[in-house]
């Protein structure tokens, strides 16, 4: 698992790519917290769209890195979830924060 992380003004955005399970969601859970408590952004953009396998260890990151954010008064939205992902993600009733195809940023 790889995890790209680009900072905006307002924003972070976390491209994952790869396998993210129990192993990889900590590597992850670490890189992504580190941003927020250093930018404090009002956005985390998490981009799933090159994540070939998630498990609720996924969900897991989501709910937490939200939890984190809401500290400095931000929300998470995941970008562009791959097919798998995107199944997962609605199954455990978090479709909502899917961006939708309209406002999905560059």
């Amino acid at each position: 698992m790889t995890v790209e992380i680009t900072i905006g003004e307002d924003f972070i955005t976390a491209a994952l790519s790869g396998e993210l399970d129990h192993h990889t969601a900590a590597k992850a859970r670490e890189l992504i917290d580190a941003r927020l408590e250093r930018y404090t952004p009002k956005l985390c953009i998490m981009d799933f769209s090159h994540i070939s396998f998630m498990d609720s260890s996924g969900i897991g990151l989501i709910l937490g890195r939200q939890r984190a954010a809401e500290l400095y008064g931000g929300k998470v939205v995941i970008k562009n979830p791959s097919r798998y992902a995107e199944k997962i993600i609605k199954l455990a009733g978090l479709g909502s924060m899917i961006l939708p195809e309209k406002l999905k940023m560059q």
